[in-house]
């Protein structure tokens, strides 16, 4: 890592995930409601005047700071493979502090991928890893009958709102990310979209107990039965310390 302040220039916009995940939300009714995964996309674009936008990565990152030990102890030992990122500020409200890149994942057994994954919080991380574990890849055992191969997901950071408000998402401060399905090792492909309501009676079973696994360690979890915009996904934000909402 190169010490002192690099700074470099996006031009268009602040640096954004080609797949666009949803926001930070609050419990139905109480707040703007998200858009369709196509309006999300549309609303992540550059924007209107095109000008550069000053990204700023400082040489402080995770595991600069003490309190950060505690974290990148626990993740190691859980068997996620990762690597910790220098801190780095896109646009007012989006920044990526204390962040790691996720490249596996740890089963009981065997370790497994995840797709489309970016930067996220240490804490967020950690949360992740132990779902993906202890809540994942014990239940696909258990009830689908195969190990996890990989989770596949919509994304962590990016550097916007939460639609039709005026509010930065989690998304823009890496503490979310948007699960879309599960691949087994013996190839099948569960998915939000797909197995939710149509799939076999196992798969259906498998994605509640996932789901109601992501709510003991995740902060606010959102679902299909949120609304129409989480169909197709599972949003996992925060950490349990910060339960909000769980639905």
């Amino acid at each position: 890592m190169k010490h002192g302040l690099i700074t470099r220039f996006v031009a268009g916009g602040c640096a954004v995930l080609a797949l666009a995940g949803c926001g930070s939300l609050v419990p139905a009714g109480s707040g703007p409601a998200e858009t369709s995964r196509a309006e999300r996309s549309a609303q992540v674009g550059a924007p209107t005047r095109a000008e550069p936008r000053r990204i700023v990565t400082t040489p402080q990152g995770l595991g600069s700071r003490p309190e950060d030990a505690a974290c990148l102890t626990d993740l190691s030992q859980s068997g996620v493979r990762f690597q910790a990122l220098p801190d780095s500020y896109a646009a007012p409200g989006c920044n990526r502090l204390g962040t790691v890149q996720i490249s596996a994942l740890s089963g009981d057994l065997s370790q497994f991928g995840v797709s489309n994954i970016g930067p996220v919080q240490c804490r967020v991380a950690s949360a992740f890893g132990n779902w993906a574990r202890f809540g994942v890849d014990r239940a696909a055992r258990q009830i689908l009958g195969s190990p996890l191969a990989r989770i596949e997901t919509m994304g962590s950071y990016a550097c916007r709102n939460i639609a039709g408000s005026n509010k930065r998402s989690a998304h823009a401060s890496a503490e979310a990310i948007d699960v879309s399905g599960f691949v087994l090792e013996d190839g099948r492909r569960i998915t939000l979209s797909g197995d939710w309501h149509s799939g076999s009676a196992a798969e259906r079973e498998f994605l509640r107990v996932v789901h109601a696994s992501a709510c003991k360690r995740f902060g606010t979890v959102l679902g299909p039965e949120y609304n129409r915009a989480h169909a197709d996904h599972f949003h996992l934000e925060g950490s349990a310390a910060k339960r909000s909402f769980c639905r």
